[in-house]
């Protein structure tokens, strides 16, 4: 039984006439008649009686006519809700962004912005600067959110298909435990014969990068020991606060444990990395959506 054979019915019973009937529901009539026809003997009873004139339901057309205007009207319903849903679905972005920024910047800057339907994709708190942009080339999130050296890319990435806006501005700031005179456990520079414990971020990630890059122009060299690589700036803040060396930290995700003394600096503020905030999009990107949030942020930036 198909949906516009109850549709049919409906008509039918509202105009008693075929040919009516037939030209509400966009048909010849011919056509119209079998289908009423195909509806009774799916239903195994006659529900029209075509003695009258006009014509006339059955007691069984009374009944089922109720069951037909029920189930068409709970499937426009739902077709509605279901329009609504893809609608709201089709507004709202994929949000590809690293852990800390997604823990310690993203949703005050969102309240900020009056909530956008702007969706984080959990899937990308692991991926390194690349992978950012090889998921917008593919379509795989709207946008990226990502740290960004002031001033020199560190990083060989082509970015000629994408654009950005800066949202925020962050610090890279060098961090250590205290000893137990509250001094702090390792200190920026070390040297040559004793190189400080350094717990680094991934030699392809954009965090080491431009780490590295603001070390080799300081006038003093830096040497360490790295014990280890990660990712996650959250990795690096719960190894340099087991003690086991020093780190470079997003201020943003340091500040709690500054303020409580169960870390401090490990070196002089020259040693601090200026970082943007920066928001990307692929050029090629139309989805309405996503134009419409763009506009947003560059009327937020006038």
């Amino acid at each position: 039984m198909e949906l516009r054979w109850l549709e049919d019915f409906i008509a039918l019973a509202r105009t008693r006439h075929f040919s009516r009937a037939a030209d509400e529901q966009n048909v010849t009539q011919p056509t119209f008649s079998r289908r009423i026809k195909l509806l009774e003997e799916e239903m195994g009873t006659t529900l029209i009686n075509r003695q009258t004139l006009p014509l006339s339901l059955t007691r069984a057309g009374e009944e089922f006519l109720a069951l037909c205007e029920q189930t068409t009207e709970r499937i426009r319903i739902t077709r509605d809700r279901i329009t609504r849903l893809d609608e709201a679905q089709s507004r709202r972005l994929l949000l590809a962004a690293p852990q800390s920024l997604l823990s310690h910047f993203l949703s005050g800057w969102l309240d900020e912005m009056g909530q956008p339907p702007l969706q984080p994709y959990l899937r990308a708190t692991g991926w390194l600067a690349a992978d950012y942009f090889q998921a917008l080339e593919r379509g795989e999130c709207d946008l990226a959110a990502c740290y960004w050296p002031k001033g020199r890319t560190p990083l060989e990435l082509d970015m000629t298909a994408f654009e950005h806006r800066v949202i925020g501005a962050e610090r890279l700031v060098p961090v250590t435990i205290p000893d137990g005179f509250g001094k702090p456990r390792f200190t920026l520079p070390g040297e040559r014969r004793a190189p400080q414990p350094l717990i680094a971020y991934h030699a392809r990630g954009l965090m080491q990068a431009a780490i590295e890059d603001h070390l080799v122009r300081q006038p003093q060299a830096c040497h360490f020991n790295v014990l280890t690589e990660s990712i996650q700036s959250s990795n690096v803040k719960e190894l340099v606060c087991l003690g086991h060396g020093l780190g470079w930290l997003p201020e943003r995700v340091a500040r709690d444990v500054l303020a409580t003394g169960q870390l401090m600096r490990a070196g002089a503020s020259h040693w601090d990395i200026s970082l943007e905030v920066r928001l990307y999009r692929h050029r090629e990107a139309r989805q309405s959506g996503l134009e419409n949030f763009w506009s947003t942020l560059d009327a937020a930036a006038v």
